[in-house]
């Protein structure tokens, strides 16, 4: 005998119905996050921008100033916001009659599709991250860059976890992820900086950007056991070691199967012939990837990072470097202005007397972070004359790769609000103070000018 769907189950029935109510309101606020989150990247971006600094940065202090810390036009429950305080609600509550059960759920389903579009950001991130981590520089520095990479990994990790731990008590779960986010280097800004200074092609200049290639194959890997660690909630030496070999497994693995993998995906992209045939067959393959990653107990974003070193070498890579980076301009903003709006700043100010802690925790992650990378300068052997300043300033800027680290941290709620604070403020910090120093550290004469005049003359 059937029986009408209310008398079987009336709860269940009455929330099916108010969540399907609610649907267009939801709605309505995933699409007025996005216009804030929009706007707060541009407008922070070409501030950014016009003071000659990277976008990246105006992106994340553009979600600052809507998020936790000041606006409250985007705010998350994870962080502990509550529905009164999104300035959103306020402003959907104009246009419709909510009650406030309503509110709260509106507000969690808004958060979450908005969470959702900016894990989906972070696995393009590192898609487009791998895409420009050229394998071949590794073989033009060689051994040098290694040793730079590895010194430039192990040093800050090493020092900023066991300072965590044993001069401020903090717990080893939290202190080997801040300590893990000190490991980053930034290739986009690096390249950057050493293209407009005409050191790009320095000896010094090849050294920082193959240190930085392999700083960030460590480095994903590093946050993958730490993140994949954070799930656990404890650490286990078995479980570390079986994440290194794996994660270091399935990144050689991908490599080395790099060429198998590319034929395929030449032959598939060509096979299909309507719209977006590069594109979209390339990101199958970097989801695929993401998947299989995830599904042995790695982060996603490995996978996502080894799809891109491996199509790298593709010979549609040209074309598919121009298609991934309008699909990059709309996602990976939203994961930036997410990560600076989860911070809340406040817990930074120095007045009450709790939050001292914080900054006393910002500035030694600071003096870590430089120190950590300066002396990587020094690790270079057999190259007399070379300037070993530039190398290590060169491998001090996060950057993005910084903010991947402590957006995933956030999210796994390995990080509290004081220490996420503070390795935001430190990536930051390392990010702006990069470029002024590299020009310092360089001098005036454009390296790679003079070797062209040379060799003309």
């Amino acid at each position: 005998m059937n029986y009408p769907l209310e008398l079987i189950a009336p709860s269940n029935y009455v929330l099916a119905t108010t969540e399907a109510e609610n649907a267009p309101i939801v709605l309505a606020g995933v699409l007025l996050s996005l216009i804030v989150i929009y706007l707060a990247s541009k407008l922070g971006g070409e501030l950014s921008r016009m003071l000659d600094f990277p976008p990246v940065l105006g992106e994340l202090v553009g979600g600052v100033v809507v998020g936790a810390s000041a606006l409250h036009l985007l705010v998350f429950p994870e962080s502990g916001a509550t529905a009164s305080d999104s300035m959103l609600m306020t402003v959907l509550q104009l246009f419709d009659e909510i009650s406030p059960e309503a509110v709260t759920s509106i507000f969690e389903s808004q958060s979450e599709a908005v969470s959702i579009l900016a894990e989906l950001g972070v696995i393009v991130l590192l898609f487009e991250i791998g895409l420009e981590s050229d394998l071949r520089e590794l073989q033009k520095v060689g051994y040098q860059a290694a040793i730079v990479a590895v010194v430039g990994v192990v040093a800050p990790f090493v020092a900023g976890t066991a300072g965590l731990m044993l001069l401020f008590n903090v717990p080893v779960l939290p202190a080997v992820f801040a300590g893990a986010a000190l490991t980053a280097t930034s290739i986009g800004i690096t390249s950057k900086v050493l293209s407009e200074l005409g050191h790009l092609k320095s000896q010094e200049g090849q050294i920082i950007v193959g240190a930085a290639v392999i700083d960030d194959v460590l480095g994903i890997i590093v946050l993958a056991v730490v993140a994949s660690l954070a799930k656990t909630g404890e650490v286990d030496v078995f479980n570390v070691v079986y994440l290194i070999i794996s994660a270091s497994a399935f990144l050689i693995g991908s490599i080395l199967l790099g060429k198998f993998f590319n034929k395929t995906f030449v032959f598939t992209a060509e096979l299909f012939k309507t719209r977006g045939n590069i594109v979209i067959t390339a990101f199958i393959f970097a989801l695929f990837m993401s998947f299989v990653a995830n599904a042995i107990h790695l982060e996603a974003i490995l996978g996502a990072f080894a799809a891109g070193l491996v199509l790298d070498e593709t010979d549609k890579r040209n074309e598919l470097d121009e298609q991934v980076i309008p699909i990059a301009d709309i996602l990976v903003p939203i994961f930036f202005v997410s990560v600076g709006a989860k911070v809340d700043l406040s817990v930074l100010n120095p007045v009450v007397p709790e939050n001292r802690q914080g900054l006393i925790l910002a500035i030694f992650l600071i003096v870590v972070a430089i120190i950590g990378k300066v002396i990587t300068g020094w690790s270079v052997f057999g190259k007399p004359g070379i300037n070993r300043l530039a190398i290590g300033v060169g491998m001090v800027p996060r950057g993005e790769v910084g903010l991947v680290f402590a957006g995933i941290g956030a999210a796994s709620g390995a990080l509290d609000k004081p220490l996420q604070a503070a390795i935001i403020i430190m990536v930051i910090l390392t990010t702006f103070i990069a470029p002024p120093l590299l020009r310092l550290a360089f001098g005036d004469a454009p390296q790679d000018a003079v070797e062209e005049a040379d060799a003309a003359s």
